[in-house]
């Protein structure tokens, strides 16, 4: 597998340390100011190399996937982070996502796993696409419709809205054809035949107006999309075409993260997913060394990515 969780795991921590200290600034305030490299936050007082809760609840899952999938044990890993800072880069749990801290006590309050995540238009936030791409090695040659049952109950645990299920489909697919075809245009195109083909069933029928752009733009055109018309604003599917434009737009990790972390607004969210995203296209080792040096708790970013990588060998 080649690395290939290392590829994601510290992908996805470094896109999200970079983004989070302008997490919410306007993108006309942090182009008067870009981010070039690592920097501390000032408002809650941590250093440089800091991620944030897109990273915590990513290695839970990852973590949680070294004992086989089992959704009670991910719902765990999910309520320890929250109550008692379980992988959180400095011991103690902030910023947590009002959607995720709701459907955290919804889960640990024995709700069903299926039925405790936000189920409505409005709710479609980008909170469990933050954290999907870790699933990629598990199900990476697995038969279309069990990815697609793993993706929907994963997602479902915060997010069980059929549109938040479907960008996770999008990313995980993208993320997958890449793998197996090493092409960044092939992937884009495969994935928007699989969404195509989602988009005819029930569950998905009605969100064809939202997927409109992904899936019927070419890879050019969508290339082609101009700054002033890409959004992060925290919404799923602004955040997964956020992501896939960076992608998209540049020919390294270092260029990929800083564009996505530059466009403002959600930095750290389109930050890590594009992360996870070129650490799978570029590799860990293109990641510039003096960012991996500041990362938080990298040793164990490291020893979690190698213990996955053993088992799904």
């Amino acid at each position: 597998m080649n690395n290939l969780n290392k590829d994601i795991l510290l992908g996805t921590a470094i896109g999200d340390a970079l983004g989070l200290p302008i997490q919410f600034l306007e993108r006309e305030v942090v182009a008067k100011n870009p981010i070039t490299t690592m920097e501390g936050l000032d408002q809650f007082n941590v250093p440089a190399g800091t991620w944030s809760d897109n990273t915590s609840l990513s290695f839970c899952l990852a973590e949680s996937l070294c004992n086989g999938y089992d959704l009670n044990d991910i719902i765990n890993k999910f309520t320890k982070w929250m109550y008692e800072d379980y992988w959180t880069p400095a011991n103690e749990t902030f910023d947590i996502n009002y959607i995720n801290y709701f459907t955290i006590v919804n889960l640990r309050n024995n709700g069903s796993p299926h039925v405790a995540g936000i189920d409505n238009k409005r709710g479609n936030r980008d909170g469990s696409l933050m954290r999907i791409l870790p699933l990629v090695p598990y199900i990476l040659n697995m038969e279309e419709e069990n990815r697609f049952r793993i993706i929907k109950e994963i997602s479902s645990l915060t997010y069980r809205h059929s549109r938040s299920i479907l960008a996770c489909i999008a990313l995980c697919e993208f993320a997958i054809q890449y793998i197996n075809l090493q092409s960044v245009e092939e992937a884009y195109q495969a994935m928007q035949q699989t969404i195509l083909q989602l988009l005819k069933k029930e569950m998905f029928i009605e969100e064809d107006i939202p997927f409109k752009r992904l899936v019927s733009l070419s890879y050019e055109e969508f290339k082609a999309i101009e700054l002033k018309d890409i959004r992060s604003t925290g919404y799923v599917i602004d955040t997964l075409e956020a992501s896939l434009w960076c992608i998209f737009n540049t020919t390294s990790y270092k260029d990929a993260v800083l564009k996505a972390v530059n466009l403002g607004d959600d930095t750290d969210t389109v930050g890590a997913i594009t992360g996870g995203l070129a650490g799978i296209i570029y590799g860990y080792d293109t990641i510039p060394s003096e960012w991996l040096e500041v990362l938080a708790k990298k040793d164990d970013i490291i020893e979690l990515a190698n213990k996955l990588d053993s088992i799904m060998k």
